[in-house]
């Protein structure tokens, strides 16, 4: 028998942000649509184990919400006159505005999904590039404040305070939640195209957990960047991000292999992480290959030669991809593109993916001393994981088991940690 709280925890997991979407849209507030969500939460709760789970959860819980939601407008729409009638003055009565508030607040604009048109809502240029992207990935991605954190490569103190920062401007400016005019959509596209990217990233490397992939993120991307492409056809690094999220959900046949742990994510199972190097290539997605690689094609002829940073990325991704072999890898060119990405905007997950690129073409001292020269990764695991590599490569067995002793400490998931375990293993 499903168990009412597991039934509602996936129910929100799966479609809580497009209810919530849904619901910012039909009321215009995000404020509103949160509280009545949370609302309606507690009914699921407190019903579902006397009556059972619903034949359709997410109509349930979207059904409920709004109830909840109207049942808010209608009690602040009858707080004036209450506030009259304590005065002893005689008011007229209140008018039920709940529906007029529904019809008032539909948007016709170009965007026609929900959950993107929130996306935008979330990308007001009132507020800072980084508090958009937060947002957004708080709001509408459900993640957890640790893996948005991650995502900028800050404290997850830090990442509190920013988000709690953009929701008081939010409230103090009355920023309102409402399809942005076709004029104002090449403006707030960057932080959108972030918002994507970083929900692909999620899926490809969950922040937290024990899946190695969350493939309902990696769907749900995909989605977003053909909305988006349908939106705003032509435009050169949405056709790059397709492409990017495309030739990388290529290879996620191979990336895994059945494990023993038994608390796997329901998207990934039990299985554990195959890195790169050692994936069967032939399981690979070839048809998707193809596509990706010619959305890439399509993308280069629309920017004229000016590369940005999506359509750099998916030509790392079309090297890895199209290659037979990681040996046959053309490493040199994986190289000089991470250099123009470094000339884009150096940082230093750029500059360690560089490294290792390095290594592959110039031997082990190399990417040993070009990790060396990277600032401000001593707290990632993949650092030291990929100093753990070239050290093993040069015969520095102890360096290279405390380098994995220190990657293992600071990897955030179950299974990097196992594979690293294994790898340290491996040494003795």
């Amino acid at each position: 028998m499903t168990d009412p709280a597991d039934e509602l925890a996936l129910t929100i997991r799966v479609a809580g942000a497009s209810v919530l979407a849904t619901l910012t849209r039909t009321f215009g507030s995000l404020q509103l649509a949160e509280d009545a969500v949370q609302e309606a939460a507690l009914a699921a709760l407190r019903t579902w184990p006397q009556s059972g789970v619903p034949r359709d959860p997410r109509a349930w819980l979207l059904v409920t919400a709004r109830n909840k939601a109207l049942d808010i407008v209608r009690r602040e729409a009858a707080r004036p006159a209450k506030e009259v009638a304590a005065s002893f003055t005689a008011p007229e009565r209140a008018p039920d505005i709940a529906e007029a508030v529904i019809e008032m607040t539909q948007e016709a604009g170009s965007v026609r999904d929900d959950i993107l048109r929130l996306i935008f809502t979330c990308c007001h240029p009132a507020l800072s590039p980084e508090a958009r992207v937060a947002l957004s990935l708080r709001t509408l991605a459900g993640l957890d404040v640790a893996a948005i954190a991650r995502a900028f490569g800050v404290p997850e103190q830090t990442m509190a305070k920013r988000l709690v920062r953009a929701r008081q401007k939010i409230a103090a400016a009355r920023i309102p939640y409402k399809v942005p005019a076709d004029s104002e959509l090449p403006e707030r596209l960057p932080a959108v195209l972030a918002v994507v990217h970083l929900i692909a990233t999620e899926a490809h490397s969950p922040s937290s957990g024990d899946a190695v992939t969350r493939i309902d993120y990696e769907l749900e991307a995909i989605r977003l960047a053909r909305l988006l492409g349908d939106l705003m056809p032509g435009e050169p690094e949405i056709i790059s991000l397709l492409a990017l999220l495309l030739l990388t959900a290529a290879r996620r046949p191979a990336r895994t292999r059945p494990g023993s742990s038994s608390q796997g994510n329901a998207d990934s199972g039990t299985n554990e992480p195959v890195l790169l190097r050692d994936q069967d290539r032939s399981l690979w997605d070839r048809a998707m290959i193809a596509e990706g690689a010619a959305l890439l094609a399509e993308a280069v002829r629309r920017s004229g030669g000016a590369a940005g940073p999506y359509q750099l990325q998916a030509h790392l991704s079309a090297c890895h991809s199209t290659a037979t072999s990681w040996e046959d890898t053309d490493w040199a060119r994986i190289v000089s593109l991470y250099d123009l990405m470094a000339a884009l905007r150096a940082n230093p997950a750029v500059m360690l993916n560089r490294a290792v690129a390095v290594g592959e073409r110039d031997g082990a001292a190399a990417m040993l001393a070009a990790l060396d020269a990277i600032d401000g990764l001593q707290r990632s695991h993949l650092w030291h994981a990929a100093r753990a590599d070239a050290l093993v490569r040069l015969g520095r067995a102890a360096e290279a088991d405390a380098a994995l002793e220190a990657a293992i400490g600071l990897a955030p998931t179950g299974p990097e940690r196992r594979l690293l375990v294994r790898r340290r293993q491996g040494l003795a």
